[in-house]
């Protein structure tokens, strides 16, 4: 895990409870690594053979059990560091496919399952010299970026010459992450959006819970918000979903560990959208609670493991969470009405995740949250109505950042 991760604390709880020692790969030294060093590795992610050599040097002197990716940006690496000591692990070439929009969008083609058109286009050539490529509307995406960073839609050629020159410039900052020196344009789907949130085992996908995603995600950007579960959508459409996921994990060749899978739901049937080989992102997870009190994290460690997992059926409520949107990029000052928030009835916490003081970069350039609001109650739809009440009491203190400040 990178030290920007939120899923620290959720794993770390999940390896005390099941009583397994844990090695911390970080990408920065750790406070306390002095006085426990065999509990600690400080790790170059944005060098992934020497940071797979290091993993292996060290599980060659302190044998591993599992290793397990905590977010996206440990995904691949753990993939290839449990390659080289043969742990178990779904494949580092599979991971690396579903990490890249164009290869996965290849490999859904090959299975015959529904995808819209598209192409790359390298991020330094002429936009205009792609328009005969493209018709309207459509979306411009970095092939590998997550939270809907850098994803924007054009409905004509002049949004589409900005989008691509806004999405060029995003992929340049992230560097790396942002799956190398291309751009994705596609045909842009109508139609609503559910999640599935699964774990492989042994290529058996066995799904874990299904999100609704009742906000519209028409664009310019794509903002996600509220994820409600059990789904109030119809069982056929939620067959239809498992099944579309399953042939998606089996198109990629992923067998082994958590995914989250998204789709578009429309007249045509269901579209794969984007696939993740690695749990639900942010702090998202605290939604699911299964038989027992057990996290979603205690389940994929387990898993990971080859240790028994008593059941993988949810509670009996529903559950779900808002991730705070950024309304626009300035200077976090503060956050009012907190305790209103918080106070609303079926609301189990409101967390801000970002300090005041700090800056906020609203998308499609951030990457993200304000914070979660998460709430549990009898129905998915009193779920929904909570949420937004809890979210409408919080008010948002941010100052502007002056760009030209200070240049001459």
């Amino acid at each position: 895990m990178t030290t920007r991760t939120y899923r620290s604390r959720a794993f770390m709880e999940a390896a005390a409870r099941i009583q397994v020692p844990v090695v911390v790969g970080s990408d920065r030294p750790q406070v306390l690594q002095a006085h426990n060093p065999a509990g600690h590795l400080t790790i170059p992610f944005a060098d992934r053979e020497r940071a797979v050599g290091i993993i292996a040097e060290y599980g060659a002197r302190h044998p591993l059990g599992a290793i397990v990716a905590a977010d996206d940006d440990g995904a691949l690496l753990a993939a290839r560091a449990a390659e080289a000591l043969g742990l178990r692990h779904t494949s580092a070439a599979s991971v690396a496919a579903a990490r890249d929009k164009s290869r996965t969008r290849h490999a859904l083609e090959r299975a015959g399952l529904p995808v819209p058109w598209w192409f790359t286009l390298p991020i330094d050539a002429s936009p205009e010299d792609a328009l005969e490529r493209a018709s309207f509307p459509c979306v411009v995406k970095p092939l590998s970026l997550a939270a809907s960073r850098g994803v924007i839609r054009a409905d004509d050629p002049g949004e589409f010459v900005a989008a691509c020159r806004r999405v060029a410039a995003i992929v340049a900052e992230a560097g790396p992450d942002a799956g190398g020196r291309s751009l994705l344009v596609e045909g842009y789907l109508d139609g609503g959006e559910m999640a599935l949130e699964g774990i492989l085992e042994d290529g058996h996908l066995r799904r874990l819970a299904f999100y609704d995603k009742p906000d519209p995600l028409v664009g310019p950007f794509f903002e996600e918000t509220l994820y409600i579960t059990p789904s109030r959508r119809e069982p056929e459409i939620q067959r239809e979903v498992e099944r579309t996921a399953a042939r998606v994990t089996a198109a990629l060749g992923l067998t082994e560990g958590p995914v989250h899978v998204e789709v578009r739901i429309n007249d045509e049937g269901v579209w794969p959208l984007e696939i993740a080989p690695r749990t639900i992102g942010g702090l998202c997870a605290r939604t699911l609670r299964f038989d027992g009190g057990v996290a979603l994290e205690e389940i994929v460690l387990r898993r990971a493991l080859g240790l028994p997992i008593a059941s993988h059926e949810l509670e009996d409520r529903a559950a779900g969470v808002m991730m705070i949107p950024i309304p626009r990029s300035g200077i976090l000052r503060g956050v009012g009405g907190l305790d209103e928030a918080r106070g609303v009835p079926g609301i189990e916490d409101v967390l801000i995740t970002i300090p005041p003081g700090q800056p906020i970069v609203a998308l499609p350039e951030g990457s993200r949250y304000l914070g979660f609001i998460f709430a549990r109650e009898s129905t998915p739809q009193r779920v929904e109505s909570i949420l937004r009440k809890s979210h409408h009491q919080l008010v948002f203190d941010i100052t502007p950042v002056d760009r030209g400040a200070g240049s001459m």
